[in-house]
C-alpha cells in the first residue's frame, strides 16, 4: 500500500530535472547525492581537495547528471561551483533560507538528498550569479572596497598620533590625506618640527589661513607619537598602491566589455557632477560605462560614477535575470514582504537583506535627499511623515526602478525638479479634499488672495 502511494505521488508531479545532483557544502567534505536510479549509491562523500572534487565532477558524469544545486555556504562553495561550470554542469546556488529541511533529523546526507529532490522537482530558484566577466568584475570591485576600508583605519591612527601630540591638523583641513594633509603628515615624518615651516606647505584652496594652521602645529612632539604616525602613513601608501593596482584591473575589464559590444548610439551627456568624488577610480568610469551599456546612469540624481560602477559590478550590465523592476526591488529587499494568512495581511516589512546593491542604493538615496530635486522633495515629505529610515527605503526603491528601467529599457531619465513634484503633490492632496467634501455633499472654494475665509456653523 505504501509503494503505490509513493508512485502515484511520483506520478502526480512531474520531475522538472530529471537529470539533477545536489551537494551539502562543508569546510572539509563535501555530501553530494544524485536520484537512486542513477547509481547503486546514490550519496557519496568527498574531500575537499582539488583532486576530490574533480572525482566529484568524474562520478556526475557518469551518473549522467546534467545540473547540480548546492547552497551558499560561506565561500567553500566557489572551488566547486567553479569546477563543476567548467566541466559543463548547470550549477545553481540557492539561498539557505528556500532549502530549510522540514522537522526531523538533520544530517549532512540527509541534506543532500533533500536538495536533490528539491531541485529535481523544480521548488528552488537560483541566486543571481553575474556571467564569468562580470563576476570578476565585481570581485575586483569588492576587493577595492576592502581595501580602502583597510586604508581607512589607517587614516584615523594618523590621526589618534597627531592628536597625541596635540597637533590639531584635522581641525584646520577637512581631510588629513587631502593636499595640505598629506604634505604637512610627510614633512613630519620627514623630521620637520617648525611650524611655520610646516603650515607653508597649506595648499592655497585651503579655506584655514597660514596663521591658524600655524598654530594647530604648534605640539608636544615624542618619539613614540612619531613612530605611530609613520607606520601608520606607511600603511596607509601601501593600501593606496593596491587601489590603484586594482583600479588597473577594473579599467581592463571593462575594455574587454566595451570591445565585446557595437558603440553607443548616443553621444556621452554633459557631466552634472563638479570636481571627483572621494575614493573614485583612476580612469573616467563615467565614460566607460556610457561605451558598454549605452546610456548615462549618473543622469539619475543620487548615482555618482564610482557608486554606479559598483551597482553594475552587483548587478550586471543588462538585468536580464529580473522580468521587471518589481522582481528587481523584491531580489534588493526594498518591496513589501507581504505575509498573508486568511485574508489579513500580517505584515508588510521590507525583509532584512544583506545584498550589497540594496545598500548602495540607500546609500544614494540618503544623498539625493539633501538636493533640490524630485526625488529630494520626494525624501523629505515622507521622511517627515513616516520617518527616515522609511524614507530612505522608499526612495531607494524608487532610484532602483529608474535604474532597472534605464538599463533593460534604455530610459532617458530628466529630472523634473522639486518645484514640479511638490506641485504634483498639491494637486494630488486637492483632488482627495474635493472628492471627499463632494461625497459630504460639499463643495471647495478657493479663497481669494487676501481674502478670510467665510465661517459656516
Amino acid at each position: 500500500m505504501a509503494q503505490t502511494k509513493k508512485a502515484r505521488a511520483s506520478r502526480d508531479m512531474p520531475r522538472v530535472h530529471p537529470k539533477a545532483a545536489a551537494i551539502d557544502i562543508g569546510a572539509k567534505i563535501h555530501v553530494a547525492a544524485v536520484g537512486p536510479d542513477r547509481d547503486s549509491e546514490p550519496v557519496r562523500t568527498f574531500n575537499t581537495f582539488t583532486d576530490d572534487l574533480h572525482r566529484l565532477a568524474d562520478w556526475f558524469s557518469r551518473c549522467g547528471i546534467r545540473t547540480v544545486v548546492m547552497e551558499s555556504t560561506g565561500v567553500y562553495w566557489i572551488p566547486i561551483f567553479e569546477i563543476l561550470e567548467q566541466r559543463g554542469f548547470e550549477v545553481m546556488v540557492v539561498n539557505a533560507r528556500d532549502a530549510k529541511h522540514v522537522p526531523g533529523r538533520k544530517t549532512d546526507v540527509s541534506d543532500a538528498q533533500w536538495l536533490q529532490r528539491l531541485h529535481e522537482y523544480g521548488l528552488l530558484r537560483a541566486s543571481f550569479r553575474p556571467q564569468a566577466e562580470m563576476a570578476g568584475l565585481r570581485s575586483y570591485l569588492r576587493q577595492r572596497e576592502r581595501l580602502l576600508e583597510y586604508g581607512a583605519a589607517h587614516i584615523q591612527h594618523m590621526q589618534k598620533a597627531l592628536t597625541q601630540m596635540n597637533m590639531q591638523l584635522h581641525h584646520v583641513v577637512s581631510d588629513i590625506t587631502g593636499v595640505t594633509g598629506l604634505l604637512i603628515i610627510r614633512a613630519i615624518v620627514a623630521g620637520e618640527r617648525d611650524a611655520a615651516v610646516l603650515a607653508s606647505y597649506r595648499d592655497r584652496r585651503c579655506h584655514s589661513s597660514v596663521e591658524t594652521v600655524r598654530q594647530a602645529l604648534v605640539g608636544n612632539i615624542r618619539d613614540e607619537h612619531i613612530f605611530a604616525l609613520t607606520q601608520a602613513l606607511e600603511l596607509y601608501d601601501v593600501y593606496q598602491a593596491k587601489v590603484v593596482a586594482c583600479d588597473r584591473q577594473i579599467e581592463a575589464i571593462l575594455k574587454r566589455l566595451k570591445n565585446s559590444v557595437p558603440p553607443p548610439a548616443s553621444r556621452l551627456p554633459a557631466n552634472r557632477q563638479k570636481g571627483r568624488a572621494p575614493n573614485a577610480p583612476a580612469f573616467d568610469a563615467r565614460a566607460a560605462l556610457h561605451a558598454i551599456l549605452g546610456v548615462d546612469l549618473t543622469q539619475i540624481h543620487g548615482l555618482g560614477p564610482y557608486l554606479a560602477l559598483k551597482l553594475v559590478g552587483e548587478c550586471g550590465t543588462n538585468l536580464a535575470a529580473w522580468p521587471s523592476a518589481k522582481h528587481f526591488t523584491s531580489w534588493l529587499g526594498l518591496a513589501p514582504h507581504n505575509k498573508i494568512s486568511g485574508g489579513k495581511v500580517l505584515s508588510s516589512k521590507t525583509r532584512r537583506t544583506s545584498n550589497r546593491a540594496s545598500a548602495l542604493l540607500r546609500l544614494a538615496a540618503a544623498t539625493v535627499g539633501r538636493s533640490d530635486t524630485a526625488l529630494g522633495a520626494f525624501y523629505r515629505r515622507l521622511s517627515a511623515r513616516v520617518g527616515k529610515a522609511k524614507a530612505v527605503t522608499a526612495t531607494a526603491r524608487k532610484i532602483a526602478v529608474l535604474f532597472y528601467n534605464t538599463l533593460r529599457h534604455g530610459m532617458s531619465y530628466a529630472d523634473p525638479g522639486a518645484a514640479y513634484y511638490e506641485e504634483r503633490y498639491k494637486q494630488r492632496v486637492l483632488n482627495n479634499l474635493q472628492r471627499r467634501a463632494k461625497s459630504l455633499g460639499f463643495v471647495l472654494e478657493p479663497v481669494e488672495a487676501g481674502g478670510t475665509p467665510e465661517v459656516v456653523s
